[in-house]
Order: structure tokens, then sequence, then C-alpha cells
């Protein structure tokens, strides 16, 4: 019902960089008609140009909704694009990080349905976790439509409230690139012992992406997945004796990393 209320509307895309054309492919997979969908990009790749969308042809009157996909420190700048549709029908949905709802309620008026998104980039691939709130005016169809859209990238959780968005944020949203890190670290570490650097990156690269998606399969717990690859006094034990020090290892240094991205989100959101 929701993809059939925004075939009939329309929807407004306003930024189509990676998140953006994530988005938008997953929604024309799932079935949603290019002549339903309003694009605006200044930069516009060769494949947006060959979707069939309305693209840089401004935006219809009243839309089901329109997906604010642009960088945080554009948002200003891009905003007045969609200031005419504040204060009506149409469904703010964000996916910037840092920016409140507070800051788009006085933007396009405080009467305005917004639900605020976090995304992460292995959307680009169909994976991702998406975080998700909204004001009051949003109601349930406008979170159940949110749910909808970013469905189409992978999973949503809903949460609390607003309060909650810079711990996905740090933990979620930013997550993709402590992994990646790890990856570089653990290829690394290979190379320091004796590997080529591309044995020692294949070999990082195919043990994280076959550990996760492990992880993402297995009906068992991360910590019951851990002990399952851990003999008692052997290589792996050796290593987690390292990597789960409470002083040096994973959890202190995780925790502040953590720590520091959602401060800094509570920064940019002031």
């Amino acid at each position: 019902m929701a993809l059939e209320q925004v075939a009939t509307q329309g929807l407004v895309l306003l930024g189509c960089g990676k998140m953006g054309s994530a988005l938008l492919a997953g929604w024309l997979a799932a079935g949603l008609p290019p002549s339903a969908i309003w694009v605006l990009e200044p930069n516009p790749t060769d494949w947006l140009k060959s979707t069939g969308v309305h693209l840089n042809k401004g935006v219809p009157p009243a839309p089901a909704v329109a997906l604010l996909a642009v960088k945080p420190q554009m948002m200003g700048e891009a905003l007045p694009a969609l200031q005419a549709l504040g204060n009506g029908t149409t469904l703010m949905v964000s996916i910037a990080a840092g920016t409140s709802i507070a800051t788009f309620e006085a933007a396009f008026g405080a009467q305005t349905p917004i639900v605020r998104t976090m995304p992460n980039t292995p959307a680009m691939v169909g994976r991702g976790i998406t975080g998700i709130c909204a004001n009051a005016h949003a109601g349930a169809a406008g979170l159940d439509l949110a749910r909808t859209l970013m469905r189409a990238v992978g999973e949503v959780v809903d949460l609390e409230g607003e309060h909650q968005i810079d711990a996905v944020t740090a933990v979620s949203g930013s997550g993709p690139a402590y992994v990646f890190h790890l990856i570089e670290a653990m290829a690394a570490g290979g190379v320091a012992q004796g590997l080529s650097p591309d044995v020692a990156m294949k070999l990082a690269r195919a043990t994280v992406c076959g550990a996760g998606e492990l992880a993402y399969r297995s009906s068992e717990t991360a910590e019951q997945l851990r002990v399952n690859v851990t003999s008692p006094g052997g290589t792996t034990a050796a290593a987690l004796a390292v990597l789960m020090n409470p002083e040096t290892g994973f959890p202190p240094v995780l925790a502040s990393a953590i720590k520091a991205a959602a401060d800094r989100g509570r920064e940019l959101g002031k």
C-alpha cells in the first residue's frame, strides 16, 4: 500500500550520490515506476540519466514523500528547493547525520511530517540497516512509509526517539569504516608475519566477509560464534587474549571510538 501511494502521488529525491543512488535502485527494483520519481541532482551520473526518472525538472505539487539525501553541510543550500512542500501532506525523510528534526521543522514549518533515518553504506549492495524516528506529525502512516522505502536497501529498526540517532550513527552509520579498517589492520598483520600484501589482503577481506555472512545467517549469538572458533589453549585463544584485554583490547578501544562518533553527531546537531 505504501509504494502504491508513492506511485500515485510521486516521490522527490533531493540528492543522488552513493546513498541516494542505492535507494533509487532499490525502489526501481521493487517496482516503483520511474515516472513517479523526481530527482534533483546537480551532478547526475550516466546511470541516473538512463533511469527514466524526472531529472532536474522541478517537483510535483504534493508528492507523497521527499527524501533528503544531500550531505549535512549542503543542507542549508539545498532545502529551499523543497520549501513549498512544507506544512503540507508531504512526508519529509532525511538520511543526513547531524541534522535534527527541529532543524527541518524550522526550515519547512512546525506542522511538517518528518522522519529522520540513519542508513549505512552496505545499502549499496542491499545489505544496509537503518534506524528511524519521527516527529508527532509523521504518525504511524509516515513511519510505515519510511520503513517501506528504507527496506528497499536492507533492514530497518525503530528507535525510541531522536535521542538515540547519534548512537545509531556511531554504531552502524560509521561502523562500516571500522570494519574496513579492521581488514586493513589484519592484512598489515599478515604482511608482518611474512605474507605478501596481495595474499594478506585477500585473506583478510574474505575472512571478514565470510564471518559477517556467518553471523548474519546464524541463529547463535556473536559471543557463541566466537566461542565456537576458539579452542582452549589454541592460536585463536592466544590472539583473543590480546584483543579482549579490558584495558587495551577491542572493548575499550571500540567503546571510545563509538563515543567519539556519537559525540561528534551531537555537536553537528547543535
